[in-house]
């Protein structure tokens, strides 16, 4: 069996590992180093919803979402990742322990995310709460500007896509510096179907990506593209094969050590240009929330529709 050595510090001690098998492969078993973590805050890896994993070798901090039900941002797992973002910025850098690749990837079966919490965001409309609608999507445009700026670290950033990611998924998948898709993924932005659009980067990322015709064109219609389309477009930059996506992920992260400091000041010269700032953000998702509560009876139950749809197949999963 092919083992990977996930350590939490500088060097591995062998009486001194913590084995947790965490069925990434079939093939393979990771290691989480319990010693050396002495600039790694011990917090980072006991999240309630994501699951952390620090690789020593590769430089790499691996996480993997492990979402309570539905596998859609909830607000715990929002509060993971704001806590998860901090105790990056904590714990790597100059004089603590060294990271050059951020992962993030999911262990629900099928799917990456299926994005905002629905079913909270009907009880929020039904309420009237603008408020709490507004604070939510806030909170994730501030966790998405953070990654897009790869959080003030030197790093490159990756989303790995085993299953369907849509709406917030697709979105959050967005800021990523770069995408690797097992071929049978899905995505796409199922807000219009029920009077809605995507409220959190999609078009701020996708106009700065594509142009504000192909941008629109993916929001509007709705649509799922397979990953091949994503990658055609330019959005998903490496394909794996089904049930690959792990070791592509550990294949782009050896074959760029080499040219990592090219590959994170070419990103951040890109993000000059964009020019995307974390006040358009927001005021695109105060519109997302003054839309939301235009939303009739019909819409609020074609939402129903979709949540029950997503639940089934997530249990199914």
């Amino acid at each position: 069996m092919e083992q990977v050595r996930i350590a939490s510090g500088y060097q591995a001690e062998e009486g001194a590992t913590q084995n947790r098998a965490i069925g990434l492969t079939d093939q393979a078993e990771l290691y989480v180093e319990s010693a050396n973590r002495s600039s790694i805050p011990e917090d980072l890896f006991r999240m309630e919803q994501l699951d952390v994993l620090y690789d020593g070798d590769f430089r790499t901090l691996w996480t993997f979402m492990r979402p309570t039900g539905r596998p859609s941002f909830n607000p715990a797992m929002l509060r993971d990742f704001v806590n998860w973002q901090r105790l990056i910025e904590t714990g790597f850098g100059p004089n603590k322990a060294p990271l050059d690749f951020l992962v993030l990837g999911s262990r629900a079966p099928g799917v990456f995310c299926f994005g905002g919490d629905l079913d909270l965001f009907r009880r929020l409309i039904e309420a009237r709460d603008r408020a709490s609608l507004v604070a939510y999507g806030h909170r994730c445009c501030q966790i998405l500007h953070r990654n897009i700026n790869s959080l003030g670290l030197p790093i490159v950033t990756v989303g790995m896509v085993q299953g369907d990611a849509l709406g917030g998924g697709f979105e959050a998948l967005l800021s990523f510096d770069y995408i690797v898709a097992e071929r049978s993924a899905s995505f796409g932005l199922p807000e219009m179907m029920f009077g809605l659009f995507p409220g959190m980067g999609a078009h701020s990322l996708l106009s700065r990506k594509l142009g504000g015709a192909m941008a629109d064109r993916l929001i509007v219609s709705h649509a799922s593209y397979t990953a091949e389309q994503m990658y055609d477009l330019g959005i998903v930059h490496y394909l794996a094969e089904d049930g690959e996506g792990l070791e592509a992920t550990r294949e782009f992260i050896r074959k760029s050590q080499r040219k990592h400091a090219g590959l994170v000041n070419s990103r951040r010269a890109m993000k000059l240009a964009w020019g995307l700032e974390l006040e358009e953000l927001t005021r695109i998702t105060e519109l997302w929330a003054d839309a939301a509560l235009q939303l009739g009876a019909k819409d609020l139950k074609l939402m129903d529709r979709l949540v029950s749809a997503q639940t089934r197949l997530a249990s199914a999963a």
